[in-house]
C-alpha cells in the first residue's frame, strides 16, 4: 500500500507515526516500522478478536456504541494505545472526508439511538430486511469513522455479529474488500445521500455466495 493510500489527517501530529516508518505506520506499542508487518499483526489480532466476540454476544443482544468501542479495544489494545477510543483528528481517504472528530461522540450516540435500535438485534425473518439492516448499519458506521484506524474492519465485525443473529454463517468479506473494492467504496459514498441499495446489492451477492457453498 502506497503512502498516498493511507488515511490523511487534517492536523498531523508528529508522534502518530512510528519513527523510521517513513510515515507509513502509526505509532504503536510493538515498535513495528514495516507496513507489511503491521498489516499482518492487525490481521492476526482481528481473527482472535472476532473469535472472542462471536462467543460473547447472543442473538438477542442490542448493540451499543460502547460495544463498538469494545470491539476496537479487544482487537487493537495490544497494538495501539488509543484502541477503543474515539479519534481526536479529522481524517479523509482519497479526498473523501469522514465526520469531523469533534462530532463523533454525538454522532455515535445518535447512531446507537437510531440505527442500532432499529436494526439490532438483527433477527428479522425476512431476508430483505436483514440485508437492509446490514447495509444501513455498515454504511452509517463507516461514514462516522469513529476511530483513528480500523473502521471498516470494525464495521465488518458488527456485520458479522448481526448476520449471526439472523441465522447466517460467518460472512466472508473478501468479495467486497478485494474483488469489488471500488464498488464497495462507491456504495459507501452513496450512503451520504441515504442510498443503501448499492450496499444491499453487495451484501446480497455476499450472502448468495455463502448459500451456494452450503
Amino acid at each position: 500500500m502506497k503512502k498516498s493510500d493511507r488515511y490523511k489527517t487534517a492536523h498531523l501530529i508528529e508522534d502518530q507515526y512510528e519513527p523510521g516508518s517513513n510515515g507509513l505506520v502509526l505509532k504503536n506499542k510493538l515498535g513495528i516500522k514495516s507496513l507489511e508487518e503491521m498489516n499482518n499483526a492487525e490481521a492476526v489480532a482481528l481473527k482472535e478478536a472476532t473469535d472472542k466476540l462471536v462467543k460473547k454476544f447472543d442473538k438477542h443482544h442490542r448493540f451499543t456504541a460502547a460495544d463498538i468501542c469494545g470491539f476496537h479495544k479487544i482487537w487493537l489494545d495490544g497494538i495501539y494505545s488509543w484502541a477503543g477510543k474515539y479519534r481526536q483528528v479529522n481524517v479523509s481517504k482519497e479526498d473523501f472526508p469522514f465526520a469531523a472528530a469533534i462530532h463523533i461522540p454525538s454522532l455515535m450516540n445518535q447512531f446507537e439511538q437510531d440505527v442500532l435500535v432499529r436494526n439490532t438485534p438483527c433477527n428479522f425473518k425476512n431476508r430483505e430486511e436483514v440485508i437492509h439492516a446490514l447495509a444501513e448499519t455498515h454504511i452509517e458506521l463507516v461514514l462516522i469513522h469513529p476511530f483513528r484506524e480500523g473502521n471498516g474492519r470494525v464495521a465488518r465485525i458488527l456485520s458479522t455479529l448481526m448476520a449471526l443473529q439472523a441465522g447466517l454463517p460467518l460472512l466472508d468479506f473478501s468479495l467486497i474488500t478485494v474483488e469489488r473494492k471500488k464498488e464497495y467504496f462507491a456504495a459507501i459514498q452513496a450512503g451520504l445521500d441515504k442510498k443503501y441499495a448499492p450496499m444491499e446489492k453487495l451484501f446480497s451477492v455476499l450472502i448468495r455466495k455463502i448459500d451456494a457453498v452450503l
